[in-house]
């Protein structure tokens, strides 16, 4: 885990792939920048369907690789101009209905910029993170999606 202040990167503040409870609150605190006049976080929850289907509990497995993937995402993000500070997370393991599965975070000088960055980053961690999602439906059939 990549702690808030790090000697990474200072406009990338939180980065990690955690077994633990994420904390939105955490990464909104983690991005907080006196120049930012736009602070915007994402928080990713599990839902109770999908197509239709009642879902029960979801497991995420990461790759080795996971987190150094996700820092290099967070920096790539941090190196746009509009950047003040970045916040990002993903859990792993088994997770219920509610529980929180991924978190971003991004503050920059003007809202629409924050909103825009913040939506991009989200998409592009879905996307690139070598983390798999196994769902266990109310049927009792499972099966695993978003495979990158």
């Amino acid at each position: 885990m990549t702690a808030p202040g790090s000697e990474v990167d200072p406009i990338v503040r939180l980065v990690a792939v955690s077994a633990d409870p994420l904390s939105t609150a955490l990464h909104e605190t983690a991005v907080a920048h006196p120049r930012a006049g736009g602070r915007v976080s994402f928080c990713g929850v599990v839902r109770s369907t999908d197509a239709g289907r009642g879902v029960i509990e979801l497991e995420y497995e990461g790759h080795p690789s996971a987190e150094s993937v996700l820092l290099e995402i967070a920096q790539r993000f941090a190196a746009e101009p509009d950047v003040l500070a970045l916040a990002v997370s993903h859990r792993v393991g088994r997770l219920e209905i509610g529980d929180v599965a991924l978190v971003a975070a991004v503050a920059t000088e003007h809202r629409r910029a924050a909103f825009e960055i913040c939506s991009r980053l989200v998409d592009d961690v879905k996307r690139r993170l070598p983390i798999w999602k196994r769902q266990l439906f109310a049927d009792g059939t499972d099966e695993w999606v978003n495979c990158p």
